[in-house]
């Protein structure tokens, strides 16, 4: 299994407990976290706690699993994939909380977006490094973008560069920098705890359908780009060079 499940009292816990990659979003991971999104609800949770092991949260996609296949197949899929997931995640009836105490690079911040409460802890780094390889965060930027600051998405969209988690809550990435993140996540669902799955639900509601809004009218144009994208020579080349860990050489 590449997402553990377990159900403690109202709160369901889903840890991404693929190390060897970094979390990262490889076809099975994301079926598994759909599915456990759905096993939570359906469970009668309250709350969804999305944790991780190993020193990264989520690396972003899998692109090791693309090679020998053709690339704007798979980023097709991978589009239509991640779009189902962050949706799961948007449309629960009840909150999910990111609890995040290590590094999020690309469709790992558009994660963070979908969740409703992130919390990371001091030592957590961020970047979305999408454009160092050719591409472009296309699909999360429907999480993000209602998220972060605008000026701050100008920035760290282009750059690709790191920053902490007392930066990521400044712009609104994240809620809380926190010192201790299980003790900052045990106050949190405890709270939640209180409230009733009616009032959870039209709650959160509230907040997420504007982000849902963007889906419904930039997501099938974005999945276009990210083909395009991935499926240029620019992107070949620029995965090739990160898989392999040297410099791109850009045509």
């Amino acid at each position: 299994m590449l997402v553990g499940y377990r159900l403690e009292g109202r709160v369901a816990r889903l840890t991404l407990d693929s190390p060897h990659n970094h979390n990262a979003l490889s076809t099975a991971l994301v079926e598994q976290l759909h599915r456990g999104v759905d096993d939570a609800v359906a469970a009668g949770a309250r709350v969804v706690v999305l944790g991780h092991t190993g020193p990264t949260f989520c690396a972003g996609a899998d692109l090791g699993e693309a090679a020998g296949r053709d690339p704007g197949d798979v980023a097709v899929a991978r589009a239509r994939e991640m779009t189902r997931l962050l949706r799961v995640i948007l449309e629960a009836p009840v909150p999910v909380i990111a609890a995040v105490d290590g590094h999020v690079r690309a469709g790992g911040m558009g994660l963070i977006g979908a969740c409703d409460i992130a919390v990371a802890g001091r030592a957590s780094t961020f970047a979305l490094t999408e454009a160092r390889i050719g591409v472009a965060p296309s699909i999360i930027s429907l999480t993000l973008l209602p998220k972060m600051t605008a000026r701050a998405a100008g920035r760290y969209f282009l750059t690709g560069e790191k920053f902490g988690a007392q930066r990521a809550a400044e712009i609104g990435l994240i809620s809380i920098a926190a010192e201790d993140v299980e003790t900052e996540v045990a106050g949190l669902t405890a709270d939640i705890a209180k409230a009733s799955p009616q009032g959870l639900a039209a709650s959160k509601a509230l907040t997420t359908a504007p982000i849902l809004a963007g889906f419904d009218a930039r997501a099938e144009q974005l999945t276009t780009q990210s083909a395009d994208l991935f499926g240029s020579a620019e992107a070949r080349e620029g995965m090739l060079a990160f898989l392999q860990k040297r410099s791109p050489d850009w045509v």
